[in-house]
């Protein structure tokens, strides 16, 4: 494992933390619809490309009844990024040398009446150090009140740090969470940040706030639908709109070429894409 100063020993923590409880309230609801699903985890190891140990993660997954598959990872990696890709991160355009620790989730829900969603926290150093990170629910079917549900759990998290937050970071997931070949939103938004390399105890505790947040709102959301009746038709629209999903992780999403590129777990990469989709 590569050596961590007190900032990245702190945020890995958090992080793992943080997942421990999200799995746990996951497979709590799977238990609630008479599941005994539990989360698989598998460990893995990186290599740096000069041959030094580069850190490494823990794949986290689970296929259920409520949840038709969930990937909750969380990674601590180090070394140098090779080639041009270091210029397009934040800092290390004259020295390639990088850590990155942090979580990512994304769900694919049983019944299309359940949004899926994706979540993210990191913190990264290259000659800065910053956190990123955000979450957007991705509903086939969308539903007014939990979207609404989800953009204020998150409107009030960031309002307690500062009032300018929540209208740019929307705006920020609008932005970012789009399709361009589509010319449509992936889904009904909620925030995304990046760049926070301000004072450490501040963001820090921002992106902590954005995790506890996402851990209070989607729950409530799948145990409100997750019982449902849905038709064959609503099925037909989630696989279709989960190809739109699997479209853009694989040719927009810059976490999905941050993993690539650093040599990551390709499992663990690519755990976002979901079970199953259609294409017409």
């Amino acid at each position: 494992m590569i050596d961590l100063d007190p900032q990245q020993a702190a945020a890995r923590h958090w992080f793992e933390s943080l997942r421990d409880r999200i799995c746990a309230e996951f497979e709590a609801i799977e238990r609630e619809a008479g599941s005994d699903a539990s989360f698989e985890y598998t460990p893995w190891d990186r290599i740096d490309p000069s041959g030094e140990p580069g850190g490494g993660g823990v794949r986290g997954v689970m296929t259920g009844k409520v949840f038709e598959k969930v990937g909750v990872n969380v990674s601590t990696v180090g070394g140098t990024f090779e080639g041009d890709f270091a210029k397009s991160i934040h800092g290390a355009g004259e020295d390639p040398r990088f850590f990155a620790t942090g979580i990512s989730l994304v769900a694919h829900m049983t019944n299309p009446h359940v949004p899926a969603v994706h979540m993210n926290c990191r913190f990264l150093n290259t000659t800065k150090r910053w956190f990123g990170g955000g979450g957007d629910l991705n509903p086939p079917l969308p539903i007014a009140e939990d979207t609404a549900d989800f953009h204020a759990t998150m409107k009030a998290a960031c309002d307690a740090h500062d009032p300018a937050h929540y209208p740019r970071f929307k705006e920020w997931a609008e932005t970012y969470f789009y399709i361009p070949h589509r010319k449509v939103s992936r889904g009904v938004g909620g925030i995304f940040f990046d760049h926070l390399d301000g004072d450490f105890e501040t963001n820090f505790a921002f992106t902590r706030d954005v995790g506890e947040a996402f851990l209070e709102a989607y729950p409530r959301i799948v145990r409100r639908r997750m019982d449902t009746p849905f038709t064959a038709a609503d099925e037909a629209q989630m696989l279709e709109w989960r190809g739109r999903y699997a479209e853009f992780n694989l040719v927009y999403d810059r976490g999905t070429l941050f993993g690539l590129k650093t040599g990551g777990n390709i499992d663990a990469i690519l755990m976002s894409l979901p079970p199953r989709a259609t294409w017409s």
